[in-house]
């Protein structure tokens, strides 16, 4: 039988246990780099995205679809859905909201692989009894989301949203400024974390302006010739990606900075190297998560959706 999960049973998993979904896999020896590479498929008005992956006694794969001109219309940016399977028999065993599943993720991700220098920030903050500042480019799901995470792990205490144009202030957050304001440079000078989700082909952010001890998480770009952080940063930066392979393929924050010299391949840094020896990034240069997305994120997340909602044992 095929269980149907929608969107709300999906966020239902919530942020917190899918932070221990990806940290437990990588803990378990999950190679990110031994993942099947996404397949990204041109198409008259966008794109069409399968992500495939295997691990633990499951298989799934996303099949996604990004329509730039949908925003226009109203409509969404990003479609997906997820179709998880028992990996002994390969029995379709669950069908789940790919949109709810790459929202809860997403951020997952990257506040599992930032989530030591977060702490760290966080008990700074506390000894002056506050939470972190943050600072989101970016006022959609993913935006949102990455807040969500953060808040779910450690104390916020200020919320900055910056768009291109400003607006009125999200739920989520206490102001909203516009990326021309002159404000903006100096929210992001106080910050100790920054988040990047936006559909910019270029930086975003000044990266002279990121303090040495600042965590940054990127999520928007996903092409090799798109960024939202500049090679400055990338050069002063501990640079954290999911996968060498897939940050050299479609990463352009990552691609753009080694074209232009400030950053070389070696210098990238996986999880699984910062929960083995390699474990202490230097705290006094800032730590850049950038992540892309990959099946076998999407995979942890959905089996643990999956044995939440139907009372599974992991």
């Amino acid at each position: 039988m095929t269980v149907s999960l929608d969107a709300a049973d999906v966020s239902a998993l919530g942020p917190v246990a899918a932070v221990a979904a990806v940290r437990d896999a990588l803990a378990g020896g999950l190679d990110p780099d031994g993942d099947v590479p996404r397949a990204v498929v041109p198409l008259a008005h966008g794109q069409g995205l399968l992500m495939p992956s295997e691990h633990g006694g499951w298989y799934g794969v996303k099949v996604a679809t990004v329509a730039p001109g949908n925003t226009a219309r109203g409509l969404r940016r990003i479609n997906a859905t997820y179709l998880l399977h028992d990996s002994a028999t390969l029995t379709p065993v669950a069908l789940l909201d790919g949109v709810a599943l790459t929202t809860l993720r997403t951020p997952a991700v990257s506040v599992a692989a930032g989530l030591e220098r977060l702490r760290a920030l966080a008990a700074g903050c506390g000894g002056e009894g506050r939470g972190l500042r943050l600072v989101v480019f970016g006022a959609g799901p993913q935006g949102e989301g990455h807040v969500a995470t953060v808040r779910a792990h450690v104390p916020v205490a200020d919320v900055a949203v910056v768009t291109r144009r400003g607006g009125p202030v999200p739920g989520w957050a206490d102001r909203h400024l516009a990326a021309d304001d002159g404000g903006v440079a100096d929210l992001v000078r106080r910050a100790e974390a920054v988040v990047t989700a936006t559909s910019a082909r270029r930086p975003v952010v000044d990266g002279r302006l990121v303090r040495d001890d600042a965590v940054v998480l990127a999520v928007g770009s996903h092409e090799p010739d798109v960024r939202e952080l500049d090679s400055v940063l990338m050069g002063r930066a501990t640079v954290v990606v999911e996968s060498r392979g897939i940050a050299l393929r479609e990463a352009g924050d990552v691609v753009l900075a080694i074209r232009e010299g400030a950053l070389a391949p070696d210098d990238l840094v996986t999880p699984a190297d910062l929960s083995g020896a390699r474990a202490a990034a230097p705290a006094d240069r800032p730590l850049v998560v950038k992540t892309c997305g990959a099946g076998w994120q999407d995979l942890v997340v959905a089996v643990a959706a999956y044995r939440r909602k139907t009372g599974t044992a992991g």
